[in-house]
């Protein structure tokens, strides 16, 4: 098969929030892995042949021994996963954040290993807590974890730069002391390090200017490890920091991948705002952007910004992956674009076979708690999408619901849902949450009779979000048009007397949502989960 040298990579080509991407080659095969945050399987896997045509593979750590999110706050748990293979052997680095608010950060780092991308996962090797966005380099035999040091103390930044640590691949442990690197100087946060050998340079990518619209990636280069580096005069890889006209935004925190032909990509994350550096309700998505390296030994892209559209690779062209629009849980298992909130998917409250061809969710808790909600979603990819599904639902209280909802976090969400009115009959009706303020809108409720079936639908066209149902007689929208820009990373993210409160890192989400606030787990069937969006 000739190489594709008429075909284009597509930006963002993870669409929805698959931010902090790590990409490695194994032979001919290209791996990424991104953050997933608040919600299971953690650790979101994505394999391709060409770099253009992407296949997801579910998510690595899919169980309570391998990632345990209860409790853990919004936009917290896993944080800028780092996947490599070193010896054929598969290692997978990532933090499970459970504190990052009023100063503090509490990011104890893991390491799992498989002998494939589909497992078996090891039990996770504990590494240390001392900052986040840890990454493993290696150095022929001999391995090093970099990681950002986190500094709580007030007045001092929240950051004392980037260490190295030695780990022993064949103990299983970090050995030794870790040791500074020496950067040059710098205001601000530097994150996300990633580290390669090329000739005979070190080259450091770190993630700088936050997480926002400054975001940027960096290098630096030295003749040895620990350093001290000198950053590339040229500035940086890629940002948009000074272009808010580009359609593609907030590009930072990257890694590098060489395609076994002598060619180099970069995978970084990328934003797509609503209007001119406004709300983002994709969250941070996955782009790439070719690689040169100039006579002088630094690497470059060709324009250092972020582009919609970049020349594919001569590879092979590998097999499209097309989704399935509608999801009738015929399957033994959700499908690898589900995720389920701070709880694994397991029989105790989720299942497949109960009602066959249905999916049975337990109701769970109130949508403010860290632990034990019955929420299963996938990531809202495009400005103009659809989601529909159909319910049959029993309540006997008010305490009993089940629905559809457009979700961010615990605090800002909305959701049309079956419940029993006062006097116990079946009724629909919406409610929401804007940063905590809950509102229902008991006025605009529809009594269902006996109409046990029924279909419930959203729309996001842009800023505005329409509920829709179908009780047998066809479809109708159901409550006014609704401000979609509320599911957003900047309005989720809140700030009290310059201290960080709550985190926007997740993009939305739309899903199934089932509550018994009774603690009864009173069930509620689902089918034809369909998600679509325009051609």
């Amino acid at each position: 098969m000739r190489p594709q040298t008429a075909l284009v990579i597509r930006n963002p080509l993870l669409t929805g929030s698959h931010p902090d991407p790590s990409i490695v080659r194994v032979g001919g095969d290209f791996y990424l892995a991104t953050s997933t945050f608040e919600w299971y399987p953690g650790v979101r896997l994505h394999h391709s042949r060409d770099l253009v045509h992407w296949r997801p593979l579910g998510g690595a750590l899919d169980s309570t021994a391998l990632l345990n999110l209860a409790g853990c706050p919004d936009s917290g748990g896993v944080w800028a996963p780092h996947l490599s293979c070193p010896d054929g052997l598969f290692h997978l680095v990532y933090s499970n954040v459970s504190t990052y608010a009023g100063g503090f950060t509490d990011a104890p780092n893991h390491l799992v290993t498989a002998p494939t991308i589909d497992g078996p996962w090891s039990d996770p090797v504990p590494l240390h807590a001392r900052g986040f966005d840890a990454s493993l380099f290696h150095d022929g035999e001999h391995s090093w974890l970099l990681n950002l040091v986190h500094d709580w103390r007030p007045g001092h930044g929240g950051s004392a730069g980037l260490e190295a640590t030695r780990y022993d691949r064949t103990a299983r442990r970090l050995v030794g002391e870790p040791v500074p690197i020496a950067l040059p100087p710098q205001a601000g946060w530097i994150e996300g390090p990633t580290l390669y050998r090329h000739g005979p340079w070190y080259y450091l990518l770190t993630a700088d200017g936050g997480t926002g619209y400054a975001h940027q990636v960096t290098v630096a280069r030295s003749r040895s490890l620990a350093g001290p580096y000198e950053r590339d005069p040229h500035g940086p890889l890629i940002t948009a920091r000074d272009h808010p006209e580009l359609p593609l935004q907030k590009a930072g925190h990257g890694s590098l991948v060489e395609t076994g032909t002598g060619q180099w990509y970069l995978a970084y994350l990328a934003a797509r705002p609503h209007g001119r550096r406004g709300p983002c309700v994709l969250g941070r998505e996955t782009a790439l952007a070719p690689v040169t390296w100039t006579p002088d030994g630094w690497p470059r892209t060709p324009t250092g910004l972020p582009d919609l559209e970049i020349p594919a690779p001569d590879l092979p062209a590998g097999a499209p992956y097309t989704p399935e629009e509608v999801d009738g849980f015929d399957g033994p298992a959700l499908g690898p674009d589900w995720s389920t909130l701070r709880r694994p998917a397991a029989p105790d409250w989720l299942s497949l076979t109960e009602r066959p061809s249905h999916l049975r969710l337990h109701g769970g808790r109130s949508p403010q708690s860290l632990t034990g909600s019955s929420l299963v979603a996938r990531r809202v990819t495009a400005a103009r999408c659809a989601f529909e599904a159909t319910v049959e639902y029993q309540p006997r209280t008010f305490q009993h619901l089940a629905g559809i909802t457009a979700y961010y976090n615990t605090r800002t969400w909305y959701f049309l849902y079956v419940t029993a009115d006062d006097q116990g009959q079946p009724v629909l009706r919406t409610a929401s949450s804007d940063r905590g303020l809950v509102t229902v809108d008991e006025a605009g409720q529809e009594p269902l009779g006996a109409a046990a079936r029924l279909r419930l639908g959203l729309d996001l066209d842009g800023p505005v979000l329409r509920f829709r149902c179908d009780t047998g007689t066809g479809w109708r929208s159901f409550g006014p048009p609704l401000d979609a820009t509320v599911l957003s990373d900047e309005h989720a993210e809140e700030i009290e007397d310059g201290r960080i409160r709550t985190m926007g890192f997740t993009g939305a989400f739309v899903g199934l949502w089932a509550w018994d606030l009774t603690g009864g787990g009173h069930p509620a069937d689902f089918d034809d989960a369909a998600y679509r969006t325009p051609q």
